[in-house]
């Protein structure tokens, strides 16, 4: 077995026997926590020792065993370069969540600490897995376990919010889990066999491959969070407990677009030009939507997981600009939109990480999760504050931060779409393009609220005044995230190149019409499209510091003074009710979008599974006594009838029933002679 693979497997092993610790001690939470925090924080260094060669190089490594199942599935294992990132994505941000519940989840003890250790790791095996597995049996089987994993961590907080957001969670899922069955099925009729070596061999027709794509697109979409398949997302990420958001909205909606990739492009080739476009059209609502939805919540947690929704859709649109690409036999285009999609991934889990942890840690202090109760948590928690801030500079693809770099490879390729010779095509990368810069000044606009109203101006109520940082091991799982998100940007012209060989491998292209040299990125032209973020870097850093030189040049020795006390109200008394709130920031987009805020309610589907649920229900309770009423009580009541008429032939009497007994022995005697 290769090396790598073996490391991988044993890293495995690693976080069941972390989940299994967890579970073995539930009456020593405190101790259950560190080891199981420690233990997961280890597999996942492991993990990503084991796989990155593979990256590196991207090389394959496959092995398959007869398994328990080797009549109909062989536990078939492949370790590409793109299996290599999600596993590297993955157990990046759960040793990093793992150091953060030492801290964490001490806030958790006595309310089922053990349990959420258990839950998590299991989790986390099963993502992994997932992502390697290279048999559809075993990737459905996988799938389920996250699933479940997953909504056991939803209800976490045993309340009667985080059950409703898990159920909910649970009947999406599910029915994404169908869809996506149903397309394995297909291919299993057509092949013959559940190996994905087959699927990829498989070469159906048009109308059948289709329906094979959409199928799996909504399938996974579901999983993935997309519009219009969302609505589980906002109610589930902010139920769950801050380290377990952090894995679900950063980790686990990236299996959904793993799995678009992987059907979509592995295994079906990305045949028709047109099936990229619908994936471009669904990335560019659920991007712009996504962060309008965002801009009007006041609840912090629910702001980041539809932010999550507005995220999938950027990462959406670089996948459908890559799919296009390949169907139309433009390998620059396909290979920058893979490229974008794929960096964005890994940013996307890095600084929603960030935020999550963040948030998490704000809440523990003020006790809720309303930003209308905030404020003034610079002061008081300053490390928090300063990781927040670089993760919100982050997610608004400020430069030059790891979400700006990504965002740039998306834009390109969106820029290459638009310079399509098809007509139609064309159009698509503009409005594109339009959308992206809506989604991205909005975004910026959503992070200047989310930060001003939570950790600038005063305190809005007596627990943030009384706020103070969180433990040690919360405070460094922040840092490693928010270095990581400067590294990420800065480090472009190292990563893009990586990035751009797992793009290659899928696409089956050379990577070099994307170099690097001079710490600068060229996708195509250099000319044109050279990014050079540690210039960037040098450059912002001198706009500010620039004008401050000169001014302290000039001022000749005049004192400078700080304006103390109440801000100025125009004339007027200060009140604290003068200070912006987030329902007052976003108040005039609220105004301005109010079609589009209708369109949460209306495309949302959870009201529709509801009311699918309520008849399941009415019907099971018709139908349930239906079968009592008229199949069972009648077969009772013609017992008991008979019963009552054979009861007068019982006297009581001994003589009467032996005379009984002689009488039956001459009808048998009489039947025997006849």
């Amino acid at each position: 077995m290769n090396h790598s693979l073996a490391l991988l497997i044993f890293a495995l092993g690693l976080f069941m026997f972390s989940a299994l610790v967890s579970l073995c001690l539930p009456k020593l939470e405190a101790l259950a926590i560190r080891l199981s925090g420690s233990l997961t924080a280890i597999a996942g260094v492991v993990a990503i020792v084991a796989i990155w060669p593979v990256l590196i190089h991207a090389q394959v490594v496959s092995a398959q065993w007869a398994g328990p199942f080797a009549e109909f599935a062989h536990l078939t294992v492949r370790l590409d370069a793109l299996a290599a990132f999600m596993v590297l994505v993955i157990s990046l941000l759960a040793t990093i969540s793992a150091i953060y519940s030492i801290g964490y989840l001490q806030h958790y003890r006595g309310r089922g600490a053990w349990a959420l250790g258990f839950f998590m790791n299991i989790f986390i095996a099963s993502m992994i897995a997932l992502v390697v597995v290279d048999n559809a049996f075993y990737f459905i089987v996988l799938f389920e376990a996250m699933s479940l994993s997953s909504y056991f961590l939803v209800i976490g907080e045993q309340d009667e919010s985080s059950v409703s957001a898990g159920f909910l969670y649970f009947l999406i899922a599910h029915a994404g889990s169908v869809l996506i069955m149903l397309s394995f099925f297909l291919m299993y009729r057509g092949t013959g066999s559940l190996d994905f070596a087959s699927f990829r061999q498989f070469h159906p027709g048009a109308l059948q491959g289709s329906i094979i794509f959409l199928l799996a697109f909504f399938g996974f979409g579901a999983k993935a969070g997309m519009l219009p398949l969302h609505g589980w997302l906002p109610r589930a990420h902010p139920a769950a407990p801050s380290h377990a958001s952090a894995m679900m909205s950063g980790v686990m909606v990236k299996i959904g677009i793993f799995g678009i990739i992987k059907v979509g492009i592995d295994l079906l080739g990305a045949q028709q030009a047109w099936w990229g476009v619908v994936v471009l059209a669904f990335g560019a609502v659920s991007s712009v939507l996504g962060v309008l939805y965002a801009l009007a919540e006041h609840d912090i947690k629910r702001l980041l997981a539809y932010h999550t929704v507005e995220n999938i859709g950027i990462i959406l649109m670089g996948v459908g600009a890559g799919m296009i690409g390949m169907a139309t036999h433009h390998p620059l285009l396909a290979l920058i939109g893979l490229l974008g999609a794929l960096y964005h991934t890994i940013n996307h889990a890095v600084f929603k990480g960030l935020l999550f942890l963040g948030a998490g840690a704000v809440i523990e202090q003020v006790h809720t999760k309303n930003m209308e109760k905030m404020g003034g948590l610079a002061k008081r928690m300053p490390h928090t504050a300063l990781a927040f801030l670089i993760g919100c500079m982050a997610i608004a693809a400020l430069p030059p931060l790891n979400g700006f770099v990504s965002e740039w490879f998306t834009y390109q390729s969106l820029f290459s779409l638009a310079l399509h010779h098809h007509m139609w095509l064309q159009l698509a990368g503009a409005i594109g393009i339009i959308l992206l810069a809506i989604t991205g000044a909005l975004a910026a606009m959503c992070f200047v609220k989310v930060y001003g109203v939570s950790f600038c101006g005063r305190a809005k109520s007596e627990a943030a005044q009384n706020a103070h940082e969180e433990a040690l091991s919360m405070r460094i799982a922040m840092g490693l995230l928010a270095l990581l998100c400067i590294v990420l940007g800065l480090g472009a012209w190292k990563i893009a190149p990586v990035l751009t060989a797992v793009a290659a491998q899928l696409v089956h292209s050379s990577s070099t019409t994307i170099a690097a040299g001079s710490l600068a990125v060229m996708p195509g032209s250099h000319a044109l499209t050279a990014l050079n973020a540690p210039l960037l870097f040098v450059l912002l850093l001198a706009l500010p510091l620039l004008p401050l030189i000169i001014a302290s040049v000039l001022r000749q020795g005049r004192l400078g003074f700080r304006r103390r006390g109440d801000p100025w109200a125009c004339g007027y008394g200060y009140e604290q009710e003068m200070a912006i709130s987030a329902g007052g920031f976003a108040q005039p987009l609220r105004v301005f979008f109010s079609g589009l805020y209708q369109l949460r309610q209306t495309l949302d589907p959870s009201p529709i599974l509801h009311r699918c649920l309520n008849a399941a229900q009415r019907g099971a309770a018709f139908i349930e006594p239906s079968f009592d009423n008229y199949l069972v009580m009648p077969v009772v009541r013609g017992t008991q009838r008979l019963s009552r008429v054979v009861q007068w032939i019982q006297f009581g009497d001994f003589r009467a029933y032996c005379l009984y007994v002689v009488a039956a022995l001459l009808i048998l005697l009489f039947a025997v002679m006849l």
